[in-house]
Formats: C-alpha cells, structure tokens, sequence
C-alpha cells in the first residue's frame, strides 16, 4: 500500500491577485510546493483545472490542506458536498488553517472530532452564504432606492461622430481593421461594430 501523502489547494479570483500568502501558510505546514495546486477562477464553482486534477488523485488516507474555507468556494451546499466527497468517497482528510476545529486527520480525533468538524463546516458555510444572501438583497435595494431617485447606471451612450462616419467606409473596403477604427474612436471594437452594422 502507498504511503499517504499531503497536497495543498490555493484559490485566487482572478490572475491580478496573488496566491503567494496561501503557499507560505502551506509549505509551513508542511505540504510540499509541488504538491500545492492553484487556480486563479472564481469560486462560484468547482468546474476548475487545477482543483479537478487534485480530487482526481486524492486517495484514501491523503490529507488536503486549504488556508481558509472561502478557498475552497463559495456557495454553502457545493461546500458541503464537496466536503462530502474528499471525506466521505475519497476517504481523504482536510485540514483548514485558519480554522482549527476544521481538521478532519483520523489520526488525531476520534469520531467525536470529525463529527464537531463536519458541523462546524456546516454553521460556518450557512452563515457565510447567508450573509452573501443579504449583502445582495441590500446592493438590489439600494440599486433600486437610486433608480427611483433618478440616478443613471452604466457607462453613458456612445454617439458616432463625424470621424465613425469617415472609418466606416474604410473599415467595409477592408482597408482597415474594426480594431483599430475602434482605437482611432477611443471605442471598443463591440461598440464600434454594432453602429457600423447599421449603415
């Protein structure tokens, strides 16, 4: 039988942020750097390459480590479930740093202790996803509350000048590209596009 091995999983919602302190907090627990998958996606939900090559190698008595429970995602029940899945049909554990009660080793706590970790997943996720709930039923209100107070939303329309008319012609003969019509406008190539398609 293989030995049990240890892996890390980051998560970072876009390629501007960086997934360095996630790493750190790893390699100091002990999870080899190249052992540590990253994705850099939304954590909306688990359709992600990295995280889906991890899951796919996890075996019975692995340990996944995460730095927090947001990393993992986002929605409460695709939380569960997930955690569902590593601990329950992978048989792997997880540990989660910045929550020490969410620490699954079979090793290290009795059934009591994975009992109390799976619960307190469970609080933490309905909170969290119950507080996103409300904090979009507050942004929609306020949305709302300006609206009806005449506040604009959205980049203001864009109107074809004299110079759009001059390009058009340019841009059908093919002389020119819809990209950089757009750049000479200050427009994007869309915006460009969808006047230039009236004409």
């Amino acid at each position: 039988m293989q030995d049990s091995r240890i892996y890390g999983y980051c998560r970072v919602s876009t390629f501007l942020q960086k997934e360095d302190r996630q790493i750190i907090a790893m390699q100091e627990f002990g999870v080899p750097y190249d052992q540590i998958f990253t994705d850099k996606q939304s954590g909306k939900d688990f359709i992600r390459p990295a995280y889906q090559e991890l899951i796919s190698i996890l075996r019975p008595e692995d340990t996944l480590v995460i730095q927090a429970i947001d990393r993992l995602g986002r929605d409460y029940q695709e939380i569960g479930e997930q955690w569902r899945i590593i601990t329950k049909e992978k048989r792997a554990a997880i540990v989660v740093l910045d929550i020490p009660l969410l620490d699954t080793r079979q090793k290290d706590r009795d059934l009591t202790g994975t009992f109390m970790a799976d619960l307190v997943l469970s609080i933490l996720s309905y909170v969290a996803e119950t507080e996103r709930r409300f904090l979009r039923k507050r942004q929609a209100e306020g949305i709302a509350a300006a609206k009806a107070r005449g506040v604009k939303f959205g980049r203001p329309g864009w109107e074809p000048t004299e110079m759009f008319y001059t390009l058009v012609p340019i841009w059908k003969k093919s002389d020119i590209s819809a990209r950089e019509a757009a750049r000479r406008l200050k427009i994007d190539t869309k915006t460009f596009l969808t006047f230039a398609r009236r004409i």
